[in-house]
């Protein structure tokens, strides 16, 4: 029997989660999913300029699997750039930021202003 996998805390769930072409139809099925988590260490890491080891904890899960996150989201941000397909964001295990800052570190949305609010809870896989 496989480990239950640990819920990632994500500080916020992103305002836009579809991206791609301009002249992208609709119904375009050849898309690229990223997960909530995976858009949370793009965030921490590239936006809020936190090391591998300050995201783990901010997100309260090990060095290693973020790094197994980053790896994948990155790859996942760059075949929908580079193959110029729609990248989606939705689903991903993970439990979201309710807001009060307690166990948030410095990444969190809410202490600069910019968390959305939407209680605690959620996470689909």
């Amino acid at each position: 029997m496989a480990r239950p996998r640990k819920r990632r805390r994500v500080c916020g769930l992103p305002e836009v989660s579809r991206f791609g072409p301009l002249d992208a139809p609709l119904g375009v099925s050849d898309n690229v999913i990223m997960t909530v988590d995976e858009f949370e260490t793009i965030r921490l890491i590239d936006l809020e300029s936190l090391t591998q080891e300050e995201c783990a904890e901010q997100m309260n899960i090990a060095r290693s699997t973020v790094q197994g996150i980053y790896v994948d989201a990155r790859r996942k941000l760059a075949e929908a750039l580079v193959n110029g397909k729609v990248l989606s964001i939705e689903g991903g295990t993970f439990l979201l930021c309710d807001g009060s800052g307690i166990g948030c570190g410095s990444g969190c949305r809410y202490r600069h202003g910019r968390g959305q609010g939407r209680g605690r809870g959620r996470g689909v896989q």
